[in-house]
């Protein structure tokens, strides 16, 4: 995730970075340019006097409205999965450091102690790298034998909560936690499990592609054919406004696809990475 002042008005205007959409879209404006330009030629060369087509201005302003709408709703969604996993994050800090404090303040011994503060470290790194459908154990501190286990399963974060579960119930039995303790330990592990659900549901569950592909197909044919309507007032410049157009509405669709899956590595996405080693860091204080 990039970090920066959004009061820096020019600085942002002026920087070209690599998620900018235009070092992204480049080649499609170029194709876009020259293929309006080509409509614009056949237009001001063969139908110099098809003049009913300025009529169309008033219909693209509609249809452009329509579109606006429609970019509009499908930005909004696409934020909404970005703010919604920034949440569930949020809260899997909050409960990573809750359930670091209450075992650290318990008659754990130091072996089941330790035990924990690695597992709930472990379950951020786990969980961030499922999210990118990955498995890196060597960010993970097992024990051999933990090791041996986890490399058996497929979904490395919900083991590791299953081998919390089976600590804790065993501490339970030596009689070192009341019942309330564990059940206030027991709710932590269980809000860990609905944040990670959460996360699953929104990377599982994309946009419709139907709406996806008519979106983009409805763009495309809008852009290519505004120089009709344009033609007959700014001649070979309705092309340029055509790219422009283009370029504008395609960002919104190029944006919003990248936000929609926030668990990435892109530009946009989530700083996961970052909120692991800050659940790590802060586990290990409290243990400390």
């Amino acid at each position: 995730m990039i970090k920066y002042n959004p009061k820096n008005w020019f600085q942002l205007i002026f920087a070209l970075h690599k998620s900018d959409t235009f070092r992204i879209l480049w080649k499609e404006l170029i194709y876009i340019c020259l293929f309006t330009i080509g409509i614009a030629y056949v237009h001001i060369t063969y139908f110099p006097h098809a003049t009913y087509l300025t009529n169309l201005i008033a219909v693209y302003s509609l249809v452009g409205f329509v579109i606006s709408l429609l970019l509009v709703f499908r930005t909004n969604t696409a934020y909404d999965r970005w703010w919604e996993g920034r949440r569930k994050w949020g809260e899997m800090v909050n409960d990573s450091r809750n359930l670091a404090v209450k075992i650290s303040t318990l008659q754990f011994s130091e072996t089941d102690a330790d035990f924990f503060r690695r597992m709930i470290s472990n379950f951020a790194f786990a969980t961030k790298e499922h999210l990118r459908k990955k498995v890196n154990l060597a960010e993970l501190e097992l024990s051999v034998e933990e090791l041996k286990i986890i490399r058996k399963k497929k979904h490395v974060p919900v083991e590791i909560i299953h081998l919390m579960f089976k600590r804790l119930k065993r501490v339970k039995q030596e009689d070192k936690l009341s019942e309330i303790e564990y059940l206030a330990i027991n709710d932590n592990l269980d809000s860990l499990m609905d944040s990670l659900g959460a996360c699953e549901r929104i990377l599982n569950t994309p946009i419709p592609f139907s709406y996806s592909l008519f979106l983009k197909k409805f763009i495309f044919i809008y852009t290519t054919t505004l120089p009709l309507a344009f033609v007959s007032t700014f001649g070979y410049f309705s092309a340029i406004i055509a790219t422009f157009v283009f370029y504008v509405m395609v960002s919104m669709e190029v944006l919003a696809e990248e936000i929609e899956d926030p668990f990435g590595t892109d530009d946009n996405d989530l700083p996961t990475d970052q909120l692991c080693v800050t659940i790590k860091e802060n586990v290990d204080e409290v243990f400390s």
